[in-house]
């Protein structure tokens, strides 16, 4: 079996009996847990808000659909278990327990208030350059534990990266995640990470890469923080592309040495050159460290991303004023911002 067809995930299913520990428990989840609304939808099923009928706590649901018992489990979804089983930090969403009720598998993860996709799109609120420090090295703290741990998350964006109302961040949602070997690209598929949050390499058809591919996606979400909108929107993989060329230039064998090697650069090649412009475009609008920072971790060449142990060295976290600090004031927001809900939101104010 070929690299791609292992990863063709969505058609890949196993047997229930090899989630493994925790063990699932067959109970009717109505009977344990309150829905109390929905927060988020996925490839394989809904997310609930949910309460514990019995201490009262706040838990998320992940609901997930198996097609018919024969089928199985989807491995996408078998692979998220068996990685949040393995995973202890206080940077990645806890996996509490398992449940197993009338067709569905439910995740019962710990309750997150927000998501930064759902906050960045309030139309109100607005981080302090300190919150931003903060959400930033948060970010950066749980990929360098992902990375140490040998996983690479290959899904960086708003939407997966989920905060409290005291401003703690988690990452979330490990159904594209893989093990690696460090030290060594690995060869995977190219089809991976949302699009805005896509670096040039897998556009270009890479498919052995590293842990650079999650530096990328920090890099745009950081950059999010500042401007308030993605820095690259394209809306096919050639206009992504032309997008990111125009920011930071097309790139060349001077500035990318191995760029010529990639499967499609040919086939993509542009027809018009652009200047690196990032810097004058952005140098008032980021601070000298973030604007540092953030020029290294969208380098074109990954190579030259630093890692995110690195990233956390920069002088932005270690010198730079001001000092990060948790963005508390998200406890002044009424009600929960997810993705999901602010797309529900906006739904309802085009009506």
């Amino acid at each position: 079996m070929s690299i791609n067809e292992q990863e063709s995930i969505a058609i890949s299913y196993k047997p229930l009996e090899e989630i493994g520990y925790p063990y699932p428990t067959f109970e009717d989840p109505a009977t344990l847990y309150e829905k109390v609304g929905q927060v988020g939808e996925g490839t394989y099923g809904k997310v609930y808000k949910a309460r514990n009928c019995k201490t009262g706590q706040l838990m998320a649901l992940k609901r997930i659909r198996m097609k018919t018992e024969k089928e199985g489990f989807p491995i996408t979804a078998m692979r998220e278990i068996k990685l949040l089983q393995k995973l202890k930090h206080e940077r990645i969403v806890r996996l509490q327990e398992i449940l197993v009720s009338k067709g569905s598998v439910y995740m019962v993860l710990e309750y997150m208030d927000h998501d930064l996709s759902g906050i960045l799109g309030h139309p109100e609120f607005r981080f302090e350059p300190a919150h931003t420090k903060s959400l930033t090295k948060q970010i950066l703290q749980g990929l360098a534990y992902l990375h140490q741990m040998g996983i690479l998350h290959r899904d960086m964006k708003g939407s997966n990266l989920l905060v409290n109302n005291k401003g703690e961040l988690k990452i979330a949602d490990f159904g594209l995640a893989r093990i690696f070997q460090k030290n060594r690209a690995g060869d995977y598929t190219n089809r991976v990470i949302t699009l805005w949050y896509r670096p040039p390499e897998l556009l270009l058809g890479a498919t052995s890469y590293d842990t650079s591919v999650d530096i990328w996606g920090v890099g745009c979400i950081m950059m999010e923080f500042f401007i308030g909108k993605p820095i690259f929107n394209g809306t096919d993989e050639i206009s992504q592309l032309d997008t990111i060329y125009q920011v930071m230039g097309t790139p060349t064998k001077d500035i990318w040495p191995s760029i010529e090697e990639l499967p499609w650069y040919e086939l993509v090649r542009p027809k018009e050159h652009y200047e690196n412009v990032f810097r004058d475009t952005y140098k008032n609008t980021l601070t000298p460290g973030a604007l540092i920072l953030a020029e290294a971790l969208l380098s074109m060449d990954p190579k030259n991303r630093p890692t995110a142990a690195e990233a956390l060295e920069f002088d932005y976290f270690k010198t730079e004023e001001p000092e990060a600090l948790l963005p508390a004031n998200l406890l002044n927001i009424a009600d929960d911002w997810h993705d999901f809900e602010s797309k529900q939101r906006r739904r309802l104010q085009a009506i």
